[in-house]
């Protein structure tokens, strides 16, 4: 005889029964009376006509026929759980990403702007990465996994988006142009003490420093070179910030720190050097991006794209 359309509830109400062997448990359980317990469990036996359980004065116990339907109904349920939790894994991921950048940029410039985009798009989740290592971009299920790289292109077997140029000019804490040694013009800087940010990109790019910008500048025969290294923008950023002396920074990581005052252009907007490095957003070299990913990727683009717009107009 086949069976058809077994009431959902009364297959709950079984279930639970059968693993506590008890009809007051199981009501506790699914929040209802012990009575319709009892009721939903006869209807099904009515349905299978067959008894699921023994029933005894001083209580209920699963007989062979309910524990063989209460074995089948719990790898049910566990493949129905399964199901449900890789769909909410799916639906996570379908609004989640993982962006890797590196670090000064991510602190100085990405981080500052990302709660704009969230408070836009607060459902789609933004993992950041700090790193320089030359992560692989993939799109995963419904998600990515990106990278702002900065360096020279073109990157191989990705396909990359312009993000920001880069120029290099000095900066420095207001207060060492009142208290400290004059600093008017580069050759001043011979009184200074020069911070240099040594970094080498995984491209075996040596990032542009200071003695470029003093042969630019035609100063290199009378400024010594810098007497402090840092690894990285932020390191030298903040001794630059506590007037320790005069770093060459570039408008994603300064413009913020300009803005606010804490750091000033000793020489105006004069003695800029060009620098041949991008920051570039890498995505993988086929495939569409998911809606949710694709978002991220129209905002980020247009967010640098209107920043470099804007350092450029000053």
């Amino acid at each position: 005889m086949k069976i058809e359309r077994l009431p959902l509830n009364a297959l709950r109400a079984f279930a639970e029964a059968a693993r506590a062997e008890s009809f007051k448990v199981a009501a506790d359980r699914l929040s209802v009376t012990p009575g319709a317990v009892s009721r939903q469990i006869k209807q099904l036996e009515d349905r299978l006509g067959i008894a699921l359980f023994d029933r005894h004065p001083n209580g209920v116990h699963v007989n062979e026929a309910g524990r063989q339907l209460a074995d089948d109904i719990h790898a049910g349920l566990e493949r129905i759980t399964a199901g449900v939790n890789a769909a909410s894994e799916r639906a996570r991921r379908a609004t989640s990403l993982t962006l890797s950048a590196p670090p000064s940029f991510m602190q100085l410039w990405l981080l500052p702007r990302l709660a704009e985009f969230e408070a836009e798009e607060g459902h789609i989740e933004v993992s950041l990465d700090a790193s320089q290592s030359l992560t692989t971009p993939a799109w995963y299920g419904d998600g990515a996994r990106l990278a702002i790289r900065y360096g020279q292109g073109p990157w191989p077997g990705v396909n990359s988006h312009h993000l920001l140029g880069d120029t290099l000019f000095p900066v420095c804490s207001p207060s060492l142009l009142t208290q400290g040694p004059p600093l008017r013009e580069p050759a001043d800087l011979a009184n200074h003490t020069l911070l240099e940010v040594s970094w080498e990109s995984r491209q075996g790019l040596a990032f542009p420093g200071w003695q470029a910008w003093l042969k630019a500048a035609g100063v290199a025969d009378t400024v010594t070179p810098p007497q402090r290294r840092y690894s990285l923008f932020g390191l030298a950023m903040d001794h630059a910030i506590a007037a320790r002396g005069v770093m060459l920074a570039n408008p994603p990581v300064a413009k913020d720190r300009l803005d606010s005052g804490v750091l000033v252009r000793p020489f105006g907007t004069h003695h800029v050097l060009p620098s041949p490095f991008t920051y570039d957003l890498i995505l993988p070299a086929s495939g569409e991006a998911p809606p949710a990913v694709r978002r991220f990727i129209d905002w980020l683009i247009s967010k640098a794209h209107s920043f470099e717009r804007e350092t450029a107009e000053r």
